[in-house]
């Protein structure tokens, strides 16, 4: 059966979990990016001929030179970033908030697909959302949320790239409409202006993008009259959280925008599970401001299904691990499968790939033990721990832990393993005021072992910047074998 076209104004063009997207054309290719938090490698880059349909081609930072663990907590690591292509050249600048000492992190590639330099860091920029910028005599502008001698705000420098220094003090520039939370600044220089980007209003419901144009890139800013140029604040739009966009030239000489949103669901106050996702508009010039078409792309969603039997020589880019490394956790075997193992570094020891459905089942096959479960953080998962012939279901909702039924299994039983299954499906509340976005159903070998409510895998719930992640590890004091993992929307 076909697949439906579906509008880019309420479908995303990266679904799942990837916040914060920042985008670039060289050519005719686009380069899009997001931020990824305590997961690593991190910073996914996807590539493009249409600005709709996006090919995963690396993680920027997948070396612990460029991305320090630090304390590894969840919503930590890798916040807003910034890709551009300048001089022939691939650059991208970021906050990693587990190193805040460091400032912020620029790494370079020829090919964003790899491999990324070793990293510059900018110690005199704490903060947030950093950007690059060049003018037409190669000075190159750092923009970044955070403080300087105290003073909170939106700060620009002229930076030195090689060593990571200020030719001159940082200084103030715009400081948005008076929302809450200015951030994420983008400067660009469009024709006699530089335009500058931010997203104000906090990235939950009150989020907007606005602009204001000076010129020079120091200032003085003057606003856009129409600000915000995008929000779905107080609407009943399907997209909500609207912000944190990025602008592109188009192949064609016309523009885009990418931007962050979120899909809620169920009863007041509405749930999202996906975390942050990117959505893309047209944009036109009117009067030298931008006017952004949510409406103008339409096209068919990339298949999002996918299944690993672990047969290639090293993982794909899809799998990505919390607070640790994915070598820590998983090898493949010389026949297919993963061995895989706790890492021992204090991390929940998680092999993980993103959710990116709102309705979904997932297969983890497994020999002799293991562990599957979805999550949006260590305090906020449900899931089944396969140990000594027995699978159990279990859920943790913040200090709460439940063992919610279990079944005897024998490995090996069901074609090589034992199937552990976790179904996203439509609800089954007895009232509407427990009605949340889905039921979560865990199975093995199709036995099932409990439904639970999906309103305490949310981020209305867990709070955080992240979204539901599946999860794959070792358990119990024998070989635990993922032999395949199958996801598909349903």
């Amino acid at each position: 059966m076909s697949r439906p076209t579906v509008s880019a104004a309420e479908y995303p063009i990266v679904p799942g979990f990837h916040p914060d997207p920042t985008v670039c054309r060289v050519g005719e290719d686009y380069y899009l990016a997001h931020s990824s938090f305590e997961y690593f490698p991190g910073a996914p880059v996807f590539r493009s001929r249409d600005l709709v349909s996006w090919t995963r081609v690396g993680n920027i930072l997948d070396r612990r030179g460029q991305f320090l663990r630090g304390d590894g907590r969840p919503s930590g690591g890798i916040y807003g970033s910034t890709l551009r292509h300048h001089d022939g050249r691939f650059f991208f600048v970021t906050t990693n908030v587990g190193d805040a000492e460091s400032g912020q992190t620029i790494v370079s590639a020829e090919d964003p697909a790899g491999v990324w330099s070793d990293p510059v860091f900018v110690p005199e920029a704490v903060g947030i959302d950093p950007d690059l910028a060049w003018d037409e005599d190669g000075t190159c502008y750092l923009t970044w949320t955070g403080a300087v001698a105290g003073q909170n705000g939106v700060w620009q420098g002229r930076l030195d790239m090689k060593t990571g220094t200020f030719v001159a003090p940082p200084y103030l520039v715009w400081q948005g409409t008076g929302l809450a939370h200015p951030e994420a600044p983008h400067l660009y220089r469009i024709g006699g202006h530089w335009y500058l980007l931010l997203a104000e209003g906090g990235t939950e419901r009150g989020h907007a993008v606005t602009i204001a144009r000076a010129d020079r890139p120091e200032g003085p800013y003057e606003a856009c009259p129409d600000n915000p140029v995008l929000t779905h604040r107080s609407t009943p739009h399907p997209v909500q959280n609207t912000g944190h966009a990025d602008l592109v030239e188009t192949v064609d000489g016309g523009w885009a925008a990418v931007y962050l949103g979120v899909r809620p669901g169920g009863f007041t106050p509405s749930f999202h599970v996906l975390g942050r996702e990117t959505f893309l508009a047209g944009v036109d010039w009117v009067d030298g401001w931008p006017v952004l078409d949510e409406a103008r792309y339409e096209f068919t969603p990339d298949d999002t299904a996918f299944a690993d039997d672990f047969t290639a020589p090293a993982l794909g880019l899809r799998w990505v691990s919390p607070s640790s490394e994915p070598a820590k956790t998983a090898s493949v075997r010389a026949e297919g499968g993963l061995d895989l193992r706790e890492p021992g570094d204090g991390s929940p020891g998680l092999l993980c790939t993103r959710v990116t459905d709102l309705r979904w089942e997932a297969e983890a096959v497994f020999s002799g033990s293991g562990r599957f479960e979805v999550r949006i953080d260590d305090r906020h998962r449900y899931g089944l721990v396969f140990a000594d012939g027995t699978v159990r279901a279990e859920a943790r909702i913040g200090g709460v832990r439940a063992d919610l039924g279990s079944a005897a299994v024998e490995s090996g039983t069901v074609e090589g393993g034992t199937v552990l299954r976790i179904a996203a499906v439509e609800c089954e509340a007895e009232t509407m005021t427990a009605y949340g976005p889905d039921d979560i159903v865990l199975s093995v070998n199709g036995t099932e072992l409990a439904r639970l409510d999906g309103r305490y895998l949310s981020t209305e719930v867990a709070t955080g910047f992240t979204g539901r992640m599946l999860g794959v590890g070792a358990a119990g004091s024998g070989s635990s074998v993922l032999h395949r993992f199958r996801y598909a929307p349903s």
